[in-house]
């Protein structure tokens, strides 16, 4: 019967007989798992190769030998002749060294499980009689998506005397993406699951959170419309003293961390007090809600370009130029409650005032709303409409609602 058993093979001689793909599998892992690794073939593969190259394991060039055994805690023979890997293998059970025979799996003293790693930890099958290998690699690979993709608690345990300092925690910054939880991406899912605490806008995902357990801490920081209630130097605050405190902190975003949200002022704040950060980009809804709505930011043979701008205040010269002339579509994050003067600013610069826009609110969500007119007329529809944050304006021909009804031009092979 076969049980598992972690082997810490950190420093330790491993010997790997074979110079082919599977012993390349086989040498791989064990450079990863910080063995100290001696390949004997007369030839080897490029894999192989590239691992001699950098200096990452040790090649003897000739075929393997009896005396190749001595100091090994570990033997993988894989190479191409079967009789040679159980001779292998029946030399090392006579050494008391555990061995793994690539080419019969019945043979040998050991077992290579199907491995998943994921969130600091290693998730192995093995089976327990029989070997069984495409069940069990089977059965890893759904353990391995219920990792990736379901609630699981995999914060890691922190115990600290009380008379140490605690180690010093990390910071992520998820992107959410644009409202719905099935949008978020699998990293971004993996990361909440590893948090201590979340500190979160009142965009994206939200909902996500219940599914925490209640012993992550959660701390609201969202923003509105003229409403601040933390500013941007707490929340950066908020995140480098909760770091310090050994946590993994999670700065769960809307959208895309660096897509108008102030992500990179929050890296900075973080990598100045030596808080280490990741980023895990997101859906922005500037991509996100036009396609939900059916409207293509970009469309061959009306407009081969896109700008993003945010609608806090006048809107940039680049976004006017480009809805006078119809060069790109323009889409405008945060800019309901300017609407009005966004309206009047391009009329003035000379845009056509029957240029279609579209103002996509709650969009991906089961809230999202569409409201269309042409830009003459968008301010009062949107009032009369009562649009409100948070939305995404779209503004160029592209925002045509008769425009995917054409039949597409014939495209050239």
């Amino acid at each position: 019967m076969t049980t598992l058993l972690g082997l810490d093979l950190n420093g330790k001689p491993v010997l790997v007989a074979g110079g082919g793909p599977v012993a390349a599998r086989r040498a791989s892992a064990m450079v990863e798992a910080g063995a100290r690794v001696t390949v004997v073939s007369p030839a080897l593969c490029e894999d192989l190769l590239d691992l001699w190259v950098d200096g990452s394991l040790e090649w003897v060039e000739r075929r393997v030998q009896q005396g190749d055994l001595e100091g090994a805690w570990l033997v993988h023979a894989a190479t191409s002749d079967p009789a040679t890997n159980a001779t292998l293998c029946a030399q090392a059970d006579e050494r008391r060294i555990w061995s793994v025979n690539a080419s019969d799996v019945t043979s040998g003293s050991a077992r290579t499980p199907a491995l998943a790693r994921h969130a600091g930890l290693v998730v192995g099958v093995a089976s327990v009689d029989t070997p069984d290998p495409q069940r069990v690699a089977r059965v890893r690979d759904r353990l391995e998506l219920t990792l990736l993709c379901e609630a699981v608690d995999l914060r890691a345990a922190r115990r600290h005397p009380a008379t140490e300092r605690p180690d010093r925690g990390r910071v992520v910054l998820v992107g959410g993406g644009p409202g719905a939880p099935d949008l978020m991406t699998i990293r971004a899912r993996r990361a909440l699951s590893e948090a201590d605490v979340v500190v979160t806008d009142r965009l994206g995902p939200t909902s996500t959170l219940a599914d925490l357990p209640d012993v992550v801490e959660v701390i609201h920081v969202g923003k509105s419309p003229d409403h601040h209630p933390v500013p941007q130097e707490e929340i950066n605050r908020i995140l480098v003293d909760q770091a310090e405190r050994g946590r993994t902190v999670v700065r769960l975003k809307g959208g895309d961390p660096f897509v108008f949200g102030r992500g990179g002022e929050e890296v900075s704040a973080c990598r100045a007090h030596g808080i280490p950060v990741e980023v895990i980009p997101g859906v922005t809804s500037a991509l996100a809600a036009p396609a939900s709505a059916g409207i293509p930011i970009t469309h061959r043979g009306v407009v081969g370009g896109v700008l993003v701008v945010h609608g806090h205040d006048d809107l940039s010269s680049a976004a006017v130029h480009a809805v006078v002339d119809g060069s790109a579509t323009v889409v405008v994050l945060m800019g309901v409650a300017l609407l009005p003067d966004h309206v009047e600013q391009l009329l003035v610069a000379g845009a056509d005032p029957l240029t279609p826009a579209a103002i996509v609110e709650r969009g991906t969500t089961p809230h999202e709303r569409v409201t269309r007119a042409p830009l003459c007329r968008m301010a009062v529809e949107a009032r009369a409409a009562g649009v409100s944050a948070p939305a995404v304006i779209v503004i160029g021909a592209v925002a045509d609602p008769a425009l995917l009804e054409e039949a597409p031009e014939a495209v050239e092979e």
